[in-house]
């Protein structure tokens, strides 16, 4: 049981911190150190164990493993297919294609470090594989939090409902994405009404250079067009980008009522990034997502990975470093074990 003591021990602080505030990313790694620590107690059991079934059982993880990578990497390039066909060659719909790529040259990097152990390749090889196994760590650590952020439970009242705006079609129509946020703002709309004064729905987004109009007008008049009073909409229209819809939309609540409570709505995919977004903002108000359909996901989620990585890019590039560093110490202790 001692063996577990540091999982334990995490996952209580876990639990503390998300009580004390979910918007946070450090939860969803420690989250993710926690399910580290058991299952290297678990394997470290199975292994000192001597048995069999204890060999039989890390040998199966291992080619579950290798398994998983084959069918992860299939995964992306398929899903880069589809998104190519259904949304068109943009940088950004290629994301699922640049993520199979990396892993496939990371696979070969190693690889090639294990079968020619030459001082350079086995420095490439290990610098390779530990960022990889960073990268993939955050990433799980992402997804997993995200997935359990997305299912907690909002405040019971709020005064006001934030919708985040995402671009318009041909100029003025709210796209599918766009009305998603719309119909699942409607729906906790309701919801928060049902429980005292029905809070004001702000509609947040500017206008872009190939939109006729703003985007929080096109989505009030579309919000108008369901049947939603619109003597209940705000409009907040200087918006270009997700930060400033939620400092533009603070300003707006802080003026009516400085002592708000609010909801933001965004798709789910969107919806945790958007969450650390709000607390840096220092928005009182949790976050909640909207169904998006299930071929835009993946690469959604890699993009928005991608963006929180850069939001803490300083811990991550001294991070990364350190992992070059271990390359080089792989390729000095090669090249003066073998020379």
């Amino acid at each position: 049981m001692l063996l577990y003591a540091p999982a334990i021990l995490l996952f209580l602080v876990f639990c503390v911190r998300v009580a004390r505030e979910r918007r946070k990313f450090s939860n969803a790694v420690i989250l993710g150190l926690a399910a580290l620590c058991a299952l290297a107690a678990w394997l470290f059991q199975l292994v000192r164990s001597g048995s069999a079934s204890g060999q039989a059982v890390a040998w199966a993880l291992l080619v579950l493993g290798a398994l998983s990578i084959l069918v992860l990497t299939c995964f992306l390039f398929s899903n880069s297919l589809q998104m190519v066909r259904k949304e068109g060659r943009s940088p950004t719909n290629l994301l699922s294609l640049v993520a199979a790529l990396a892993i496939l040259a990371v696979v070969a990097l190693v690889i090639m470090a294990v079968a020619v152990r030459t001082p350079v390749w086995v420095g490439v090889g290990t610098a390779a594989g530990g960022l990889a196994a960073y990268l993939a760590f955050l990433f799980l650590c992402f997804v997993c939090y995200a997935f359990l952020y997305g299912r907690l439970r909002v405040h019971r009242k709020a005064d006001f409902v934030v919708v985040l705006g995402s671009g318009l079609v041909g100029g003025s129509t709210v796209p599918p994405l766009l009305a998603s946020r719309l119909r699942r703002a409607h729906s906790v709309h309701a919801r928060l009404a049902e429980r005292g004064d029905a809070p004001v729905l702000i509609t947040s987004g500017g206008q872009g250079p190939d939109e006729d109009v703003p985007e929080s007008h096109a989505m009030a008049d579309d919000l108008i067009a369901h049947g939603f009073p619109a003597g209940l909409i705000e409009r907040e229209d200087r918006s270009t980008t997700t930060d400033e819809n939620l400092r533009f939309s603070k300003a707006i609540m802080e003026k009516t009522k400085p002592d708000y409570r609010c909801v933001i709505v965004t798709n789910n995919y969107h919806a945790f990034r958007a969450a650390l977004t709000a607390r840096r903002a220092g928005i009182r108000g949790q976050v909640v997502g909207s169904p998006t359909a299930a071929y835009f996901w993946p690469t959604a989620t890699i993009r928005e990975f991608a963006a929180v990585l850069v939001a803490y890019k300083r811990t991550n590039v001294a991070i990364c470093l350190l992992f070059v560093l271990g390359g080089v110490l792989a390729w000095w202790a090669q090249r003066n074990g073998t020379g």
